[in-house]
């Protein structure tokens, strides 16, 4: 399967997650998103680039949703952020969903909390 992005064919899995992670931009995201129904707000980049930090500078860490919270509370100067607020943002599980938007792989873990 692939996606096409700015007149470039990017190869995914049959799952829709990227084949290669460096294919990954902002413009992939955009189109990602919108093939999920999402339009990206900042608060949606927030969760995302925090996804891509964990898993780039964290030897693959994806994290979940309950870390994902907590993280974006801190991020958000302290607001009570909990698994609703994530789901509210990435309806189709934030963890996964805000993953795969963000071009990581997918996650394996059971269960998103």
């Amino acid at each position: 399967m692939s996606i096409t992005v700015n007149g470039r064919e990017i190869e995914t899995t049959d799952e829709g997650f990227l084949v290669q992670p460096e294919d990954w931009n902002e413009d992939v995201a955009g189109a990602i998103a919108i093939e999920e129904g999402l339009t990206l707000t900042e608060r949606h980049w927030d969760v995302i680039h925090y996804l891509r930090e964990e898993f780039f500078n964290n030897n693959g860490n994806q994290p979940n949703n309950r870390v994902m919270a907590k993280a974006m509370a801190e991020r958000w100067s302290g607001e009570k952020v909990s698994a609703s607020t994530l789901f509210d943002l990435f309806p189709g599980t934030p963890s996964k969903q805000a993953g795969h938007i963000g071009g990581l792989p997918e996650s394996k873990r059971k269960g998103g909390y």
